[in-house]
């Protein structure tokens, strides 16, 4: 997956992962993207390692939906930390 295809998947992933989990957080355009990156990072490492579903592997719904699963993960955990 080219860098530019990882930008806009984090992109999406973040803002829907910002959606389900409504709050005051932090960040603005650039930690929405740096958060669904990451959350696609983790919820394709998740995925292949424990729940043998395959990662994030190019711009299609299955890569959307598991870097959203990671980057609400990734919110909670900030959440948890924060209090």
């Amino acid at each position: 997956m080219t860098i530019i295809t990882w930008i806009v998947v984090g992109l999406i992933a973040g803002i829907l992962g910002k959606f389900l989990l409504p709050g005051k957080d932090p960040g603005g355009f650039f930690m929405t993207i740096l958060l669904g990156i990451g959350g696609g990072m983790l919820g394709g490492w998740v995925g292949r390692e424990f729940l043998n579903i395959g990662d994030v592997s190019g711009f299609n719904l299955p890569s959307i939906g598991i870097a959203t699963g990671g980057a609400i993960v990734l919110l909670l955990l900030y959440r948890l930390i924060k209090k």
